[in-house]
């Protein structure tokens, strides 16, 4: 009972692709008339038609589920369920080519040659070609989707190592390493010269606020170094990346609008560039 229902679940995925692809034959032999079917009269006709699309239907049947069962349920279990794909369309383009051969001449009295056989060939070429497509866009829509599973695991890992990467405590040391000022990754919203002294913009609260410390801007790059999302918008200034509203671009000044904060930060040309890729 088992084994009988694996193979209904097997039919049941292809039953609707089977069915498009034999009714796509039938309306085709039927109002192209590839072949002569001059003794039928109009009702036998449609049978004789629906035979062929019959003939087809159980073909890939048997080649695309019920040959892969009695495979896998009579050798090894890890076998592939499947036919290599250009194997699975051979077959079927040769087991429905001899049989509507033998189906048109036995049956439809048609008479067979070269050129009858040829299009006996190209229409079950249509049908083994239509199975290479859908295949083709299944493996492309699974490969999507596991692309998609794949890209939602890494965004949260992400988003996980980002946020214990902004909590993480950053300090900033005076020239003569007397002094030093400690804020999280995530509060500290740019850096900028101030005469002898460096000022810290920082979020507390909802709102920014500054405090000084005695060293150079350049000595205290290096001490940020290890930081990703500080970048250097100008000689006077370092920005956090995650406070960066919009970069705006008045003739040729170019500013950045920091997030709560009223006034507007310069961009020289020299950092420019790795700006603009950074956002």
């Amino acid at each position: 009972m088992k084994k009988l229902n694996q193979f209904t679940g097997l039919l049941y995925e292809e039953l609707s692709l089977f069915l498009s692809i034999s009714f796509g034959l039938f309306l085709f032999v039927l109002f192209f008339q590839p072949f002569s079917l001059d003794s039928f009269d109009f009702n036998n006709k449609l049978i004789f038609v629906a035979g062929l699309a019959t003939i087809m239907f159980v073909i890939m049947v048997l080649t695309r589920v019920a040959f892969p069962w009695l495979i896998k349920q009579s050798y090894i279990e890890k076998l592939e369920s499947d036919l290599p794909a250009h194997i699975d369309g051979l077959v079927i383009l040769a087991l429905s080519s001899i049989a509507s051969a033998f189906y048109l001449r036995y049956v439809g009295k048609v008479s067979i040659s070269f050129y009858v056989m040829i299009k006996v060939i190209l229409v079950c070429f249509a049908a083994s070609l239509s199975l290479g497509l859908y295949d083709a866009f299944k493996k492309i829509r699974q490969q999507n989707e596991e692309l998609i599973i794949e890209k939602k695991t890494v965004q949260k890992q992400l988003e996980k190592y980002e946020e214990d990467y902004l909590n993480k405590s950053i300090d900033f040391f005076s020239e003569n390493f007397t002094e030093k000022l400690s804020f999280l990754v995530a509060d500290v919203a740019f850096i900028r010269s101030a005469d002898n002294y460096v000022e810290i913009v920082y979020r507390e609260g909802e709102g920014l606020k500054k405090k000084l410390i005695r060293n150079t801007l350049k000595n205290i790059e290096h001490q940020i170094k290890p930081y990703s999302n500080f970048i250097r918008c100008h000689r006077i200034c370092i920005v956090n990346v995650h406070y960066i509203e919009k970069l705006e671009s008045d003739y040729n000044n170019h500013l950045l609008v920091i997030r709560g904060f009223n006034e507007q930060i310069p961009v020289s040309r020299q950092y420019l560039l790795k700006l603009k890729e950074t956002l």
